[in-house]
């Protein structure tokens, strides 16, 4: 999601559901904007590209943090998606997974905020790499491999009868991710085709059963 598609997204809200929560006082769009001139400010150039801080924490006044609390991790997930496009867009790498977090600033007043961020990398060592699920939620690939499938002990537990009940896993190869197979009976797909083992690019669908799924490096 680019900040295009996040203010679209607030326009709607804004008319709807939180109308009143909106209405004055320090709107969600600006947090969206200030977030990306951070990125751009703190941008750094390295040997393998542009690197920008990955962990951000927003400083919000008591007033603008009790109005945005009934839907803060919506609004979080969402201005995680808006920093990962704006990136993509910009060719900007991270060293580390993109974390925000929302906090607060007693000295601050109404629709008063500011942005703390930093480059973290990950205690692994490794680039960050996730999976997407079709409700939004994200999995972290780290250095265990993650395990889907119908049964309960799986990483990510889904309840399609066309999955099998240890249907693929997700590993580290060094930088990369490999997706394998573990001998489906309905076969998983990476972008529409069937696979046994395959390296995963950032953007890949990875189609299990009827379930859909999405890699992203960032």
């Amino acid at each position: 999601m680019g900040l295009f598609q996040f203010e679209k997204k607030l326009e709607g809200l804004v008319e709807g559901t939180f109308a009143k929560v909106f209405k004055g006082g320090l709107q969600p769009v600006e947090i969206g904007r200030k977030l990306t001139r951070e990125m751009d400010l703190k941008r750094q150039v390295a040997p393998n590209g542009v690197i920008v801080p990955n962990v951000y924490v927003i400083k919000l006044s008591p007033d603008d943090a009790s109005r945005f609390s009934s839907f803060q991790a919506a609004l979080i997930r969402d201005l995680v998606e808006t920093a990962r496009k704006h990136a993509r867009q910009e060719r900007y790498l991270f060293v580390g997974t993109v974390r925000i977090d929302m906090d607060v600033d007693e000295e601050l007043t109404s629709s008063r905020f500011y942005i703390d961020s930093e480059v973290l990398a990950n205690k692994d060592g490794l680039p960050g790499a996730s999976l997407v699920g079709p409700d939004g939620t994200r999995y972290i690939i780290a250095n265990a491999p993650l395990v889907i499938g119908r049964l309960p002990e799986c990483d990510i537990v889904i309840s399609d009868t066309k999955a099998s009940r240890r249907h693929a896993e997700f590993h580290r190869a060094g930088n990369d991710v490999v997706i394998l197979d573990l001998g489906s009976t309905n076969g998983t797909r990476v972008n529409g085709a069937l696979i046994t083992r395959q390296r995963l690019n950032d953007g890949d669908e990875i189609t299990i059963g009827s379930i859909s799924f999405y890699f992203q490096v960032l």
